[in-house]
């Protein structure tokens, strides 16, 4: 009898294949703890230096002064922008704007010389990655310790460990979630309205800061560079044969192998590579560089600085791993070889536009006039006649004295022969605030022809003459 199912008509036996559910491969690779070894070098220091520099600049500068003032606000509430004595409004975006992209061009100009520089050394998830990895190895120990804690049972000695290094952590996270609010909000009133558990919005989002600081750094480490971050997938759009990584020299190190130091290793066909995988184990990201460039690599150089203490130990040459090209590692190139050829037209490019917007800014930024003057026509009055045979048009003129200081302002209006301003002329108005103000523009009596006529409203500072502002509005003439 066949084994075949035989439609209802008996026709021919139609082939069936089997549906067989697979337990052998799992569709998604577990993912394997990193514990990074610590090493010292230049790469090291480097980190270091940049994580102290990003840190204190972060933690610091909320709590600068000037004018009595944060230095560095971005206050959403009032609409207002401090940064460092400028005070920008909603309609300065365009200098945010201008910064954004000025970042985006230095990363862009950063990559296509030297890689993921930023990733490895500037990168919030790397810096704080590194902060949280020195309180583990203070309170867990080294690598080897760490593995084996990982490997143990519970004890009062893990509990404790594990205890100190996630307290440590979340004093970490808190401060870090709280510094970062008190740039949206005064820093000073904020650490108030906490103290006295006040501003249920304040706290909500440093806790969602904290807890975003907390989980990337402490748990995802590299899973945020490796899944989740997208500069990880684009960046090879910015690479190309001329681009600086970090690179094994396979045609030196291979074969790799170990060996007793001192003896004859080329006789036996070995390279200089000795095979003790200190590159793999310092590795924050847990990568094997000698397998080739890979988008995981954030250019941190910790693997060069393992691979050089190996090569003093045994004698060698440094540079087995080093900063270097690909075309430099075919054609043996270095030094000045590779500098040279690292200034290619798309680098030049990206360093001009990049200096051209930052010139431009600055000067804009130089230039600009701290000073908005917005006239809004009265829409209850649009012009009238009134006592002397004037026509009076009414408007409301905001005045916004963008200094840190308190200014008097003088007004002024031309456009039509006789017109003057009838309202007070002379307005005081408070350091980096607003004030509306109503304005009555009079012209005589048949000094223009009916219909609606340009005119400017000048407002000029009366302590510097350098601080003024001309605003075009329209004058109504009845028929």
């Amino acid at each position: 009898m066949s084994d075949h199912p035989t439609s209802p008509r008996g026709k021919a036996p139609r082939k069936v294949i089997p549906i067989v559910a697979s337990t052998e491969q799992p569709l998604f690779e577990a993912r394997r703890k990193i514990q990074p070894r610590s090493i010292s070098g230049v790469f090291a220091r480097w980190r270091w230096a940049m994580v102290w520099l990003t840190q204190l600049f972060f933690y610091g500068i909320p709590w600068l002064q000037i004018n009595g003032r944060q230095a560095l606000l971005f206050d959403l509430e009032q609409r207002r922008f401090y940064i460092f004595g400028w005070l920008l409004y909603p309609q300065d975006f365009i200098y945010l704007t201008t910064l954004l992209i000025i970042s985006a061009l230095a990363l862009f100009l950063f990559t296509a010389v030297a890689g993921r520089l930023w990733c490895g050394f500037s990168c919030p998830q790397s810096v704080y990655t590194e902060i949280f990895m020195w309180i583990e190895r203070k309170t867990e120990g080294d690598r080897s310790a760490r593995l084996r804690l990982d490997g143990s049972r519970w004890t009062l000695e893990k509990l404790m460990k594990r205890s100190a290094k996630h307290l440590l952590w979340l004093l970490i996270a808190l401060w870090t979630g709280f510094t970062f609010v008190g740039y949206f909000v005064p820093i000073r009133s904020l650490a108030t309205e906490i103290m006295a558990l006040q501003g249920a919005w304040q706290i909500f989002w440093v806790l969602f800061y904290a807890l975003a600081t907390y989980g990337n750094a402490g748990f995802l480490r590299e899973q945020v560079c490796t899944h989740m971050c997208p500069y990880a997938r684009f960046q090879s759009a910015m690479f190309d044969r001329d681009t600086l990584l970090v690179t094994y020299d396979a045609a030196r190190g291979e074969k790799r192998g170990p060996r007793p130091k001192g003896v004859d290793y080329q006789a036996q066909g070995l390279g200089d590579c000795i095979d003790c995988k200190l590159c793999v184990q310092v590795c924050p990201v847990g990568i094997d560089i000698r397998d080739g460039l890979q988008y995981q690599c954030i250019n941190c150089g910790l693997c060069i600085d393992a691979c050089n203490s190996v090569m003093d130990k045994m004698h060698y040459p440094r540079g087995l791993i080093r900063l270097s090209t690909e075309n430099a590692l075919e054609r043996g190139w270095r030094g000045l070889q590779i500098v040279r050829r690292m200034l290619r037209p798309r680098v030049l490019v990206y360093g001009a536009v990049l200096v051209s917007l930052t010139v431009a800014m600055v000067v804009s930024l130089y230039v600009r006039v701290p000073l908005k003057v917005d006239v809004v026509r009265d829409r209850g009055t649009l012009s009238r006649i009134v006592a002397g045979g004037q026509i009076e048009n009414i408007y409301r003129v905001q005045l916004g004295n963008a200094t840190e200081a308190p200014q008097r302002y003088q007004l002024s209006a031309s456009g039509i022969e006789g017109l003057r301003v009838a309202s007070e002329s002379e307005v005081a108005v408070d350091a980096a605030a607003d004030r509306w103000i109503v304005v009555r523009l009079q012209a005589p009596y048949g000094a223009a022809d009916a219909g609606s006529h340009p005119v400017l409203l000048e407002v000029r500072s009366v302590s510097d003459g350098a601080l003024q502002v001309q605003a075009k509005t329209t004058f109504l003439v009845p028929r």
